[in-house]
């Protein structure tokens, strides 16, 4: 019952002086809502990321093969470079593995109807569009049946460069690549750039893996995507696949890249960031309770004789002190929810900006909201502790 009692007066005595409490409040606010707005801002960033990161599959497994200074030209009786047929043989060193795509990466100059394009050549098979998910615009995709064949798939940008250049529907149009001409039989979609794949489809012209091999010596299946079982040892799967290609080519550095374990550092790095995002709102929240203390230190001062009238007439020094630190903890806990509003809200219109989608995570609000209402009973303590000490005798003789 007395708790009531407090939490009335204490509502009474901040209404008595609206501009001390608000500005005191301004602080809490300001501080929760930059802790909110900054936090959840961060965690709608890292999972924007992830969700981006996360369309190709998390079942994937990148594989590079790369010369290593010990290599021994085929020395040995092995060849220098995987084959198509070695490469797709791939499939078998482990159960887990379900499709293999290498893909050949060349640069070349591109030109259509005499005009230059920025474009980067991949020679890919039909499994690669599976499994980095390309949708066409229109046609086909390239084909293992189309082997030697000078076709090509072009992406976005490079389907928007033509078009600048003439008004003809690209399929069936003609596009010089070194000295060969390749004839357009697909248009791929917008493609989301993702870091997992060393290349991005919108600005790529795709051909047969085994055209880019004719055209260009240096066209070598350094690149292999895998797709794998969704419960696949990805330890064991490295492991077989080393063992496979060494059993192939030698004096190759065969690295991997895991989606799931890509996606597993994002979510740490994420982690910390979101700590040091709380860290540096905490400031402006620090501010805030001091702002707290000083106006609650201000109000002892004044009511000084108020105080002494209370011990007077039989009021407990417990009681004198809890009035004040409720005092303190309803500003902060009025500026705690105004501010996890408002931070909430920051939140949302980043997003919009942006055109994120918008989620609202439970715990930026719920820490921003409870380090407010601890920041209200820290700086209050003190100010609550000197008006329960006052000598009665002392503080009705003040003014």
């Amino acid at each position: 019952m007395k708790f009531v009692e407090h939490a009335r007066e204490g509502l009474f005595n901040l209404y008595f002086s609206k501009l001390r409490s608000l500005l005191a409040l301004l602080g809490v606010l300001v501080g929760t809502a930059s802790v909110v707005a900054m936090v959840s801002g961060g965690e709608l960033a890292t999972n924007e990321a992830l969700k981006q990161f996360k369309s190709l599959g998390t079942d994937l497994l990148a594989v590079s093969i790369n010369s290593t200074s010990e290599e021994n030209q085929g020395a040995d009786g092995k060849s220098e470079n995987l084959t198509l047929e070695q490469t797709f043989g791939l499939s078998a060193a482990d159960r887990s593995i379900l499709q293999v795509a290498p893909y050949t990466q060349l640069f070349y100059p591109v030109f259509y109807e005499g005009n230059p394009l920025n474009a980067m050549i991949l020679g890919v098979s039909d499994s690669f569009a599976d499994i980095v998910q390309i949708k066409l615009q229109s046609g086909r995709f390239i084909s293992l049946a189309d082997r030697y064949s000078f076709y090509c798939v072009i992406g976005r940008d490079i389907y928007e460069a033509m078009k600048k250049v003439s008004y003809k529907d690209p399929l069936g149009q003609q596009l010089q690549i070194g000295k060969n001409i390749f004839t357009i039989v697909g248009v791929a979609e917008a493609w989301p750039e993702n870091s997992f794949v060393y290349a991005n489809i919108d600005t790529s012209i795709l051909v047969p893996i085994m055209a880019s091999m004719a055209i260009s010596k240096y066209a070598n299946i350094s690149n292999i995507i895998m797709r794998l079982s969704p419960q696949a040892d990805i330890a064991r799967v490295e492991e077989n696949v080393s063992r496979a290609v060494s059993s192939e080519i030698s004096g190759k550095q065969v690295t991997y890249r895991s989606a799931k374990e890509l996606i597993a550092k994002m979510k740490k790095q994420s982690d910390i960031l979101t700590v040091f995002l709380g860290l540096i709102g905490s400031v402006s929240l620090l501010v805030g309770g001091i702002g707290v203390m000083n106006i609650m230190l201000v109000s002892v001062t004044e009511r000084r004789r108020e105080i002494g009238i209370r011990l007077a007439v039989g009021a407990k020094r417990k009681d004198i002190g809890t009035l004040f630190l409720i005092e303190a903890v309803m500003l902060s806990l009025l500026g705690g929810v105004l501010g996890v509003l408002i931070g909430i809200l920051i939140a949302y219109v980043i997003a919009a900006l942006w055109h994120w989608e918008f989620t609202l995570f439970l715990w930026p609000p719920f820490a921003g909201f409870s380090v407010s209402v601890a920041v209200g009973i820290f700086f209050g303590f003190y100010p609550a502790y000197l008006a329960s000490r006052l000598d009665p005798i002392e503080a009705l003789r003040s003014e």
